[in-house]
């Protein structure tokens, strides 16, 4: 993941939180998070409890987000261009700046006369945080986005916004689940399977992420329009997508399972030889602590050479899709 991807993935998030952006740059983006967003990150629970006892109007945080340190520091030196020193002006009637009046005009205060120079304006401190790949709040906002994306109901927007359409439109329903599967024996590979169902008829298509990258989404129904009753239930639809998943792994070439298995029996045959050897010379006080050991190294060998094939579920969604024709159809 490079730094444009960095770049693209926290604007959008951003975005999708609807954060206001308050400075942005190539290299940063300074941003004040929406409620939502500040529940999320900035681990304040006492406070927010405490807004929603009382009814407080919410004040969130403002976040500086670095995408590139090195280059923020170069915008920055670039920027403080050297000022030439200027004498000071002359004495004025003029009240000194950052200090009170009196009610009488003159430049006195009580707080200037029993603690001396008393500041009248505040900086807030903006805190600031890389978002660089591996860094901890780039972690932080994956995570919020796997747990927040784990199930989507969502509409096809027929037409672009602002355009008017009369007809009634159709939609069809598509359950879409997409599958992370894993061959793994002392190497692995990872594949991610989309598939989708129809619940209206059945139909399964594979790559169906690929085909709602074409679409334009939405979480609001569009009016005028209708949806077609389902015919298939969820939890037959998750079967059917499971069978179709494995279906389709047991067409693979699995010879890489076979080297796997040879390679694992080499193993164990050579820890066994060695621990075998170890018990015939041992005391018997030692002997139970060497089968430990034994049983504790083959246990690895099978964690790290036996073939196995590991299916998990990334995320799912409901998707109403425009079917292209009117409901007389």
């Amino acid at each position: 993941m490079n730094k444009r991807n960095v770049h693209t993935f926290v604007m959008r998030f951003l975005e999708a939180y609807e954060c206001t952006i308050l400075e942005k740059s190539p290299s940063y983006v300074t941003a004040k998070l929406s409620p939502e967003a500040d529940r999320e990150m900035t681990g304040r629970p006492y406070y927010w409890s405490f807004v929603e006892r009382t009814g407080t109007p919410a004040e969130t945080m403002t976040y500086k987000f670095v995408f590139d340190p090195e280059q923020m520091m170069l915008e920055a030196k670039s920027k403080a261009a050297p000022t030439a020193v200027k004498s000071p002006p002359a004495a004025s009637a003029s009240p000194v700046p950052n200090q009170e009046q009196a009610p009488d005009g003159s430049s006195d205060s009580i707080l200037g006369r029993y603690f001396g120079f008393v500041p009248t304006t505040i900086t807030a401190r903006v805190p600031q945080d890389d978002v660089t790949f591996g860094s901890r709040r780039l972690e932080q906002m994956f995570n919020i986005v796997r747990e927040r994306g784990k199930f989507v109901h969502l509409f096809e927007e027929p037409f672009p916004t602002g355009a008017t359409y009369h007809a009634a439109l159709v939609y069809d329903t598509w359950f879409c689940v997409n599958y992370k599967v894993e061959l793994a024996c002392d190497r692995k590979r990872s594949e991610i399977h989309s598939l989708a169902i129809q619940l209206n008829n059945g139909e399964i298509r594979e790559n169906f992420h690929k085909h709602l990258l074409t679409k334009s989404l939405s979480p609001k129904l569009p009016a005028n329009s209708h949806i077609l009753p389902d015919t298939i239930s969820l939890s037959k639809a998750v079967n059917l997508l499971e069978t179709t998943l494995e279906r389709k792994v047991s067409t693979y070439d699995h010879r890489w399972a076979d080297e796997a298995n040879e390679q694992h029996r080499s193993e164990i045959d050579r820890v066994e030889s060695f621990y075998n050897g170890l018990l015939l010379n041992a005391e018997p006080a030692q002997r139970d602590e060497i089968e430990t050991q034994c049983r504790n190294r083959l246990s690895e060998i099978d964690w790290q050479h036996k073939p196995r094939i590991a299916v998990s579920v990334i995320n799912c969604g409901l998707f109403h899709l425009n079917a292209g024709r009117s409901p007389r159809n």
